[in-house]
């Protein structure tokens, strides 16, 4: 893919026993409201884990932007920036997630 094509940005979650679950929800449906030009395609959900790959990473979302610049754009936006916080709070901080952008 040449650079500053299409990125698939994907998140895993470690979600804690007993995690809040409304307040997952909340940030999802946040997350998913974000109109920001070059997002597309939001989806989120359990992770399935149907190949046993992937224990303890309970939940996850992907967003696909056009271009690096899009993604960029994103992860500088104030709404995704208060969305990022609560959910690092939900997951116990950075080391509850996993994080890649697959693509240009």
């Amino acid at each position: 893919m040449s650079p500053g094509g299409a990125i698939l940005h994907v998140v895993l979650l470690r979600l804690p026993e007993g995690h809040d679950a409304a307040e997952l929800a909340e940030v999802m449906a946040g997350l998913a409201a974000l109109d920001l030009p070059g997002m597309s395609g939001f989806h989120h959900g359990p992770n399935l884990d149907l190949e046993g790959l992937s224990p303890g990473l309970s939940y996850g979302f992907a967003a696909r932007f056009e271009s690096r610049e899009a993604l960029k754009l994103y992860a500088e936006d104030p709404a995704h920036r208060a969305l990022g916080a609560r959910l690092l709070a939900l997951v116990g901080g950075p080391t509850g997630l996993l994080v890649a952008d697959i693509g240009g």
